[in-house]
Order: C-alpha cells, then sequence, then structure tokens
C-alpha cells in the first residue's frame, strides 16, 4: 500500500512540474514588436529612396539607402529565425512533456489494474467480515475499517488521476498542434522575406555597377571634395587660432589692468602715511605674518579663462555620446576616416558627411558661440566654440546667425544645401586645440 502512494505521489509531482513550465510566449511578443519596428524603419527608407530615384542618375545616398535596407532586411530574417528557434523550443519541450504524461499514464493504469484485481480476488462479503472480525481487539478492528475505506477512496481516486492525466495530456497535443501551425505560418513569412532580401542585394549591386560606370565624374567630385575639405580645415584652424589669440589678448589685458590697480593702492597708502600731522602717531598696526602666495596653477587650455567657459566645457564633455544631431533626419554618406567609395578610391575625410532633404534646418548640437561665419567656394560654413572645443557645420545655405552671437542647443544656423551629386548633406566637424575628432562617438545613438 505504500509503495501505491508514493508512486502516485511521484507522478502528481512530475505531472505539475511540467505543466507549470513558462512558455516563451512572451519572448516572442518581444520579437515581433521588433519586427514591426524593423519593417517602420524599411518603409521610411524606402520613402528617402524613392525621393532620390527622381533624380536621372545613380549617386551615393542611393547607394547608401539600398545598403541600408539591405542590413535592415537581414535583421528582420534573423529576428525571424530566432523567432522559429523559439518555436523549435516550444516544441521540443511539449513533445518531452507528452511523453511524460504518457509514462505517467502507463504507471497509474498498472497500478489501477493491481488495485483492480486485488479487489476483484477479495470481493466477498465472508472476506471483507472475515478481515475485520480477525483482529484482536476494538481498536484493531476499527483500524481496519478505516484501512478499507481509505482503500476504496485511494482506488477512486486512482481512476480521477488518470481521466485528469488524460486530459493534461489532450491539452498538451492540441498545444504542440498550435505550435506546429505557427511554425509552418513563421516559415512562410520567412521565405518571403529571404525573397526581398535577395531581391534588395540585387538592387544593391545594380546601383553598385552603375556608380562604377560614372568612375570619371566620381573622380572629378572627389577631388573637388578634397580640395573644398581642405579649404574648411583652414578655416577652422584659422578659427581656433583666432580664438586663441582673443584669450591671450584678454588676458594680458586683465593682467594689466590688476596691476593698473595694485599700484593704485600702493600709491594711496603711501599718500595716506605721508600726510600724519606733526605730533600725531599713527596707531599701530596689527603684525600680519605673509604667507608665501601659492604658484598660479597653470590653466588647461588659453581658451578657459573664464568661469563660464570653464563650466561650458565640462558641461561639453559631460555630454559625450548623449549630443543632439546637426539635422533631424539624415543618413551618414561618409564616416570620419577613411571611406572606400563605389570607385574603389579611398576619401579621408575629417568630419562626417550627413544627407538630409535640401533646405532642411541644421542645428546646433550644443551651446556656445559663433566663432565663425564664412563663404568657402558656392557654400555657408558656420564655427561655434565651446570652451576649448569647435563644432564646424558645412555646406549651408541661409545662414541665420552672425560672429560673436550666443547660441542655444538646438538652434537654427542655416539650412542643407545641394552637394556635388546634386542631393541634400553638410559635412559635420568637431575639433579641440590641436585636431579634429569622430563626431559619431559624441552623438547620441539613433
Amino acid at each position: 500500500m505504500k509503495s501505491f502512494a508514493l508512486t502516485l505521489c511521484s507522478s502528481l509531482v512530475i505531472a505539475l512540474t511540467a505543466w507549470a513550465q513558462p512558455a516563451s510566449g512572451q519572448s516572442r511578443e518581444e520579437l515581433e514588436k521588433q519586427r514591426q519596428q524593423l519593417r517602420k524603419e524599411i518603409e521610411q527608407t524606402e520613402k528617402q529612396l524613392q525621393a532620390t530615384r527622381s533624380q536621372k542618375k545613380e549617386n551615393l545616398l542611393s547607394l547608401k539607402l539600398v545598403d541600408k535596407k539591405v542590413k535592415l532586411q537581414d535583421r528582420v530574417v534573423d529576428n525571424i529565425n530566432r523567432d522559429l528557434s523559439l518555436l523549435d523550443n516550444n516544441i521540443t519541450l511539449t513533445n518531452r512533456e507528452i511523453r511524460k504524461y504518457d509514462r505517467l499514464l502507463d504507471t497509474l493504469k498498472q497500478e489501477y489494474a493491481r488495485s483492480m484485481i486485488y479487489a476483484y480476488k477479495n470481493r466477498a462479503n465472508y472476506d471483507f467480515l472475515n478481515f475485520v472480525f480477525s483482529s484482536a481487539n476494538f481498536n484493531d478492528a476499527m483500524k481496519r475499517l478505516s484501512y478499507l475505506k481509505s482503500y476504496r477512496s485511494f482506488r477512486e481516486m486512482q481512476g480521477q488521476n488518470i481521466l485528469r492525466t488524460q486530459e493534461l495530456r489532450k491539452s498538451k497535443v492540441q498545444e504542440l498542434s498550435g505550435v506546429k501551425q505557427k511554425k509552418n505560418a513563421t516559415l512562410q513569412v520567412q521565405n518571403k522575406e529571404l525573397q526581398v532580401l535577395s531581391q534588395e542585394q540585387k538592387e544593391k549591386e545594380r546601383i553598385l555597377n552603375e556608380l562604377k560606370k560614372q568612375e570619371k565624374q566620381l573622380n572629378t567630385q572627389i577631388a573637388s571634395k578634397r580640395k573644398q575639405m581642405q579649404k574648411v580645415d583652414n578655416a577652422i584652424a584659422a578659427a581656433i587660432k583666432r580664438a586663441q589669440e582673443e584669450a591671450r589678448r584678454l588676458a594680458i589685458a586683465k593682467a594689466a589692468e590688476e596691476e593698473r590697480k595694485r599700484k593704485e593702492a600702493e600709491k594711496a597708502a603711501a599718500l595716506k602715511a605721508a600726510t600724519v600731522k606733526p605730533g600725531e602717531t599713527e596707531a599701530p598696526k596689527p603684525v600680519v605674518v605673509k604667507e608665501k602666495p601659492a604658484a598660479p596653477k597653470k590653466p588647461e587650455s588659453v581658451l578657459l579663462n573664464s568661469e563660464s567657459s570653464i563650466a561650458l566645457n565640462a558641461s561639453f564633455e559631460k555630454n559625450r555620446g548623449s549630443l543632439p544631431w546637426p539635422v533631424d533626419r539624415g543618413v551618414v554618406l561618409m564616416h570620419y576616416g577613411s571611406n572606400k567609395l563605389p570607385s574603389g578610391t579611398v576619401l579621408d575625410i575629417t568630419s562626417i558627411t550627413i544627407s538630409s532633404d535640401i533646405g532642411s534646418p541644421v542645428k546646433s548640437v550644443f551651446d556656445g558661440t559663433v566663432s565663425a561665419v564664412q563663404q568657402i567656394d558656392d557654400m555657408s560654413v558656420v564655427i561655434l566654440q565651446h570652451g576649448r572645443y569647435f563644432t564646424t557645420y558645412s555646406n549651408l545655405t541661409g545662414v541665420s546667425v552672425q560672429k560673436g552671437q550666443q547660441v542655444k542647443t538646438g538652434q537654427v544656423l542655416g539650412r542643407v544645401a545641394a552637394n556635388f551629386d546634386g542631393i541634400g548633406a553638410i559635412d559635420f566637424y568637431m575639433s579641440n586645440e590641436t585636431s579634429n575628432f569622430d563626431p559619431e562617438r559624441w552623438l547620441r545613438n539613433r
């Protein structure tokens, strides 16, 4: 009897454990949300691509947008693959649970069959009475009656457990069928997305081949771009030098003013000492022990010559990695450093080139002062100073600020102009007193 109870308890534990296993539905919901977001990004990229196709020839923006679509589509396929992996895991776990129920049912049925055989063999009322009246005493007889009652209840519970386990197995079989249907539907979606990915890759190859045919024209544009960037680099260097010279001039003027005030104070003290009347004696002055003045701390930069410039500089550095982009929407056509172009030419740049619709507002990425507004070739360039840092916005039109003006984060400086390809784009630089550096490390992730 004890073995029956132990078997029953262990079987029920197995069944309840299998039933309580968490489902992976939440993870699949998250994957579906990610997939929807990726599709929205693909739709937005497609709209931008359609706008560029109004031109007669392919350009670098078209290639970048198609490449972006390929990458987004590849992420969609990867998302579906992860979804299929979750479904496969779900199917494996469900099959495992069904096998557990099968083993449990076999055990329960065997135990139930043994108890029924035992009951059949001892079904006579004589055997029942003989079992009770053969007790040694009244208490023993009551225990035997209680045992027979418990045994009858145990047989009923065995039957109920078999029925309950059969229902649980049935629900798992239905669940397995539903998961397999979801997997089949997901496989169909995967097949469609793979076809789209293949088409996008072919489109990318087509545009790349078209651009290679324009190699001569592209090389001419690259040469003009190099000259233009050199002029902007020179303008940035000149603006930084002017700012340093102005800071030094102000520092010299401040030191001269402090020296003048010191001499005037000494002269006033000497004049007061000379005008003491005869017979009058000056009150004794307290003895003051003069401490040796501490050596003045050398400033970190000549540009950090005031509390406000030091605070602005520290705030700018603190916002590294979270600065806003100079345009609300755009695609990075060329990154800081080396860029391999479709013609095979490598172009090294000290800025990033961001495409955006012609006429889109270009905004300041941080509080600062307009250090320079210049006209280089047929484009406008605005340089802002943020402590010892500088940001430069090149290829603008309709500039709305002037030199010396204080600007705030997000303030419009001008509008996006057309580049050599006829598409809207700006070059965005970030510099300190010694060199340019990668702006994308300072801008927030999109």
